[in-house]
């Protein structure tokens, strides 16, 4: 439930050391490399080792290869694959050698049946019509044109009656064309074209036919059989030789997978004389397992530092959760990954998250089907929004309970209630007037209650940052927790509990004094911070700044409690809702028509209403919580490995 520490480690060793170095970094997957010049001063002997991967041409090769063959490799831990650079070079040229002749001789034949097969569906047209096609191509004197011409054209003949030439022979039709051919002398050819075209005549690349359409389509079906019967033995020639090679190309990728990987250590190398420096982070808890390894290279020496000690380099982050709010890291990510020394707001996000839903989407039945539809896109998908879906339907279970709804049925639950709590009717019944007011009261209460949690947090995190400004003085620092929390417990007290607290002494020392300091809160965070420039250059133009932002903060106040609203308002709206598909179930009657409006209500109500009440509770999580205390500016904890799946 925090950010796991980490720390900086600075390499240096002789340059014959460094493959060695290197392969341990890459062989531990607990290594994030850094920018060398980042963390030193004095780098005008630093030499970048600028060196080229020879790994990534003959990866980037047998994975093409791999892919227009339809092959999958995949990959699995070399089982102890000593082999030189030239040995996986050399079976990468083998082996994509072998795969390219076959799969070459594959996609010679599959063009051969795709051009045997047009041109079969061009003959087809010209069955039956006995047409001598070597006799009519040999022709001097007139050019036969072939194709296909839409029936309305077709109709519209008549109208070049005058011109003997225009006269078109159809040998087939379809619902939408004749299929025939127009004859033309040489010396009109152009006219007649032109004609043609006009009335949306489409030619054909006819083959060339030698007797009739009868006998070369029967010389075709011939020459398409063989060349499939061919295909099947290719592709069965390929599957063989895929099996057989299968293991031997998956160890030969996977070990340059992992030699790629890790020569990309080298673009963060640089070289000082006859040495290498390198620069990265490691996990805190990895240290002696890491240091131990490096202990055992001769020439290496390297020096450790904390990662909060190094905030100027902003160290990647490691998240660390339990299961549960784990699932919920996918929301977090999407905002932005925590700064080292920021809270992690995961936990908060899990709960919130959970709770808001459940109470906005109470329904025990719905809810149940939230739940399945999210374990079903989680394992069929793999949809991390699937994850999330499970304990939210689970909490909508939970309050579907306390409302006593069943996909809407509001008294399928009174059984339930008489026999373990010996009460008549439900337990929390949410269309009542009295029941109404306490949702309203109780999500403005619920809204306290989170923005006074999200003013702590943003202490305690200002505090681990080290701003004494945004932790002591800012609108959700100390200043702003006092004066927010102060008001409304004043105005409860006064308007609602009849007790007189709001006295002068009150709102001297808990309002107006947290507003002067919210009002002061960057010169008095530069005093406290001791710095000697704290007086802003113009007081003047620093002062009515100031006052429009603290108006602007006090506003804030009012209209980020008052959002919460809408928790309470989702969940009218949902009893809402199923009190119009009851009343059009009611209006339609008979058992199939009222089962049906059920059925299909109940679908689209839970439908749209998990997309709203989703979106609407990720916006509250979004501003009206992270806006107070999470920066989300960090950078993932990224260590060189194998690119499993690349």
């Amino acid at each position: 439930m925090s950010i796991k520490p980490v720390k900086a480690i600075s390499i240096i060793g002789m340059m014959s050391d460094l493959e060695k170095v290197i392969k341990f970094c890459g062989d531990s997957g607990m290594f994030h490399p850094d920018d060398v010049m980042s963390f030193y001063s004095n780098t005008q002997s630093f030499v970048p080792l600028a060196q080229k991967n020879p790994y990534s041409a003959p990866l980037q090769e047998i994975l093409t290869t791999a892919e227009i063959a339809g092959f999958e490799p995949e990959y699995v831990k070399p089982k102890k694959l000593d082999v030189t650079t030239a040995e996986l070079l050399e079976y990468v040229k083998t082996f994509c050698s072998k795969t390219e002749k076959m799969v070459s001789d594959k996609l010679k034949t599959e063009q051969e049946i795709d051009k045997c097969q047009r041109k079969i569906e061009q003959v087809e047209h010209f069955v039956g019509s006995n047409i001598d096609f070597t006799e009519i191509m040999n022709c001097q004197y007139i050019n036969p044109t072939f194709g296909r011409l839409p029936l309305e054209s077709y109709e519209k003949l008549s109208n070049y009656s005058d011109n003997p030439y225009v006269l078109f022979f159809p040998c087939t039709s379809d619902d939408a064309y004749y299929w025939g051919a127009y004859f033309s002398p040489p010396d009109r050819k152009d006219d007649i074209d032109r004609i043609f075209s006009s009335m949306y005549f489409e030619k054909l690349e006819i083959p060339d036919i030698a007797g009739t359409p009868d006998q070369f389509m029967t010389e075709l079906q011939s020459k398409l059989h063989q060349l499939e019967k061919d295909l099947e033995k290719m592709k069965q020639k390929l599957s063989e030789f895929w099996q057989k090679e299968k293991e031997k190309c998956c160890q030969y990728y996977s070990k340059l997978l992992e030699l790629d990987s890790y020569n990309d250590i080298k673009r963060y190398v640089y070289k000082y004389h006859k040495s290498f420096i390198m620069v990265g982070w490691i996990p805190a808890d990895k240290e002696d397992f890491f240091t131990r390894q490096l202990d055992g290279i001769r020439s290496v020496e390297y020096s450790l530092s904390d990662g909060i000690d190094e905030m100027k380099h902003s160290p990647p982050v490691i998240v660390k959760n339990p299961p549960f709010f784990r699932l919920y890291e996918f929301y977090v990510k999407m905002y932005g990954l925590p700064c080292y020394n920021e809270v992690d707001p995961t936990p908060l996000v899990a709960l919130t998250y959970t709770l808001f839903f459940g109470i906005m989407f109470g329904d025990l039945g719905q809810g149940l089907v939230v739940a399945v539809v999210g374990a079903l896109m989680w394992k069929c998908k793999k949809m991390e929004i699937g994850k999330i879906l499970i304990p939210c339907g689970i909490s909508g279970m939970i309050f579907g309970f306390l409302y006593g709804s069943v996909f809407g049925f509001e008294e399928a639950l009174n059984p339930v209630y008489k026999m373990l709590f010996g009460i008549d009717g439900k337990l929390f019944d949410v269309m009542e007037s009295e029941t109404i007011n306490t949702i309203i009261y109780g999500s403005v209460a619920l809204g306290f209650v989170t923005i006074a949690i999200t003013m702590l947090i943003n202490i305690y995190s200002s505090l681990r940052r080290r701003n004494m400004e945004s932790a002591l003085f800012d609108a959700n620092g100390v200043a702003g927790f006092v004066f927010y929390v102060a008001l409304v417990a004043g105005l409860v007290c006064q308007m609602f509990l009849g007790i007189e607290i709001m006295t002068a002494p009150y709102i001297i020392g808990l309002i107006i004094v947290p507003l002067m300091l919210m009002y002061l809160r960057e010169p008095l965070g530069k005093l406290v911070e001791r710095k000697k420039k704290w007086q802003p250059d113009k007081w003047g133009e620093y002062l009515v700044q100031s006052f429009f932002e603290l108006f602007e903060m006090c506003l804030s106040y009012l209209t980020n409690t008052m959002s919460f609203l809408r928790v309470g308002a989702y969940i009218l709206v949902h009893a809402g809702m199923m009190t119009v598909v009851f009343t059009l179930a009611e209006m339609i009657g008979g058992v199939v028509g009222y089962t049906i409006v059920i059925i299909v209500g109940n679908g689209i109500v839970m439908a749209l209403e998990a997309l709203l009440v989703a979106i609407q509770v990720l916006r509250l999580d979004y501003y009206e919580i992270f806006s107070r205390f999470y920066l989300g500016n960090g950078r993932a904890f990224t260590p060189v490995t194998s690119r499993k799946g690349k």
